[in-house]
C-alpha cells in the first residue's frame, strides 16, 4: 500500500477474537490503536476539523484551534493541524502522559496543562475555563468542543459503527468506553438501527459523573468525565458499568498475559465489564467491544507498578458497578 498522506493510516476492519474471554463466550475486540496517533481519536479529530471547515469558520494560517484532552484527541489534532495550516492549543493535566504531549509539541502544538482540580475531583472543569480565558483573549481563537459539538457523533456513527456493520451480521452486545460520549452516541444510534435487538453498554471509571456516579478522584486519562458532556445527552445506553481503577489495572495486566496484547487504560475499564457481566449473555451471542487505544503509551503508569502503588487506590469491595437505563443522567438500580 502506498499512501500520500498520514490520514490514510486509519485501519477499519482490525478485529481481535478472544476466544473464551466471556466465558463461554468469544468477544470481538475492535483495535482502533494501530490508527495514525495511535487511537480512536484521528476519526473525531477529523470529524471535528472537517465540520468547522464546511461551516466556514475554520480558517488555515489564521484560525487557533483550541480542545481540552487528556491526550489521545490532543495528538490527533495536533497531527491533523499541522498537516492543515491551522495553530492548534491543547490544554490538558497532570494525568496525560508525557510522551503524548510530547507528540503534540514535535506536532507544533503548544500544550497547556492545569494543575488545579475542579469540585467534582477531576480536571475538566478547570481545562474549561483555561479554555474560556483563551477564547477571551484571542478573536482569532476557535473551541472544537468535542463534547457538546454534534460532529463528535455523527463521525463514529457514520465510521466506526458502520466498520462493525460490515464484519458482522449481528451484534447483540456492544461495549464502549465512555469519555465524552461521542463515540458512544455515535455508535449506539447507528448499531440500533442495524441491529434492534442490540445491548448497549456505556463502561466508564468509578468517579466520573456522566451517569449519576458520585464523584472521585480519578487518575487514569482517556475515559470518564468529572463534567458531565451534553453530548450524553444523546447517548442512551441500556446498561452503565462503572469499574474502579484498581480493576483496570489488573485487567490490562492479565489480558497481557493471556491474550499477549498491551491494552490502554480504557480498553482495560471495558473488559473488566464484560467479564462482569458474563452470567447475561445468552448462547450464540456476537460480543463487540471497543480498543480506543494500545498500552505503550501506558508504560510508565498503569504497567509501571510503581506508579499503581502510589496512586491508585485500592477498590472496595464492588470493584464493578452496573446501573439499569439511565435518562438524563440520574442512576437507578444500583
Amino acid at each position: 500500500m502506498i499512501i500520500e498522506s498520514p490520514l490514510q493510516l486509519i485501519f477499519r476492519d482490525l478485529f481481535y477474537r478472544l476466544p473464551a474471554f466471556a466465558g463461554r463466550h468469544d468477544v470481538f475486540l475492535k483495535l482502533e490503536g494501530f490508527n495514525i496517533t495511535g487511537s480512536i481519536k484521528i476519526k473525531t479529530a477529523l470529524g471535528l476539523v472537517e465540520d468547522l471547515e464546511q461551516r466556514g469558520i475554520a480558517r488555515p494560517n489564521e484560525t487557533v484551534l483550541v480542545e481540552s484532552s487528556s491526550g489521545n484527541l490532543g495528538l490527533a489534532l495536533s497531527l491533523i493541524c499541522a498537516i492543515k495550516g491551522y495553530k492548534f492549543i491543547c490544554v490538558t493535566d497532570p494525568n496525560a502522559n508525557r510522551a503524548t504531549i510530547r507528540g503534540i509539541e514535535l506536532y507544533g502544538a503548544k500544550v497547556i496543562v492545569v494543575e488545579d482540580r475542579d469540585t467534582a475531583g477531576g480536571y475538566l472543569g478547570s481545562r474549561f475555563k483555561k479554555i474560556d480565558q483563551i477564547l477571551q483573549s484571542d478573536p482569532n481563537a476557535v473551541w472544537l468542543n468535542q463534547y457538546a459539538n454534534i460532529a463528535n457523533k455523527n463521525v463514529h456513527a457514520e465510521q466506526t459503527a458502520n466498520e462493525i456493520v460490515r464484519e458482522f451480521e449481528k451484534v447483540d452486545w456492544v461495549f464502549v468506553g465512555t469519555g465524552t460520549t461521542g463515540t458512544l452516541a455515535g455508535i449506539s444510534e447507528r448499531l440500533r438501527a442495524e441491529f434492534p435487538g442490540i445491548k448497549v453498554v456505556a463502561v466508564e471509571p468509578v468517579g466520573s459523573i456522566t451517569f449519576g456516579g458520585a464523584p472521585d478522584k480519578r487518575n487514569i486519562p482517556g475515559i470518564g468525565a468529572s463534567v458531565r458532556p451534553k453530548l450524553a445527552d444523546l447517548a442512551k445506553p441500556d446498561r452503565i458499568v462503572a469499574v474502579n481503577e484498581e480493576k483496570t489495572v489488573e485487567t490490562c495486566l492479565s489480558f497481557v498475559r493471556d491474550y499477549h496484547l498491551l491494552v490502554g487504560g480504557s480498553t482495560g475499564t471495558v473488559l473488566a465489564a464484560i467479564q462482569q457481566l458474563i452470567p447475561e449473555f445468552s448462547r450464540g451471542d456476537t460480543i463487540v467491544a471497543i480498543s480506543a487505544d494500545l498500552g505503550e503509551k501506558y508504560l510508565d503508569t498503569i504497567y509501571d507498578p510503581a506508579w499503581v502503588e502510589k496512586a491508585i487506590v485500592p477498590g472496595d469491595d464492588r470493584p464493578v458497578r452496573t446501573y439499569g437505563f439511565v435518562a438524563s443522567g440520574h442512576k437507578r438500580g444500583v
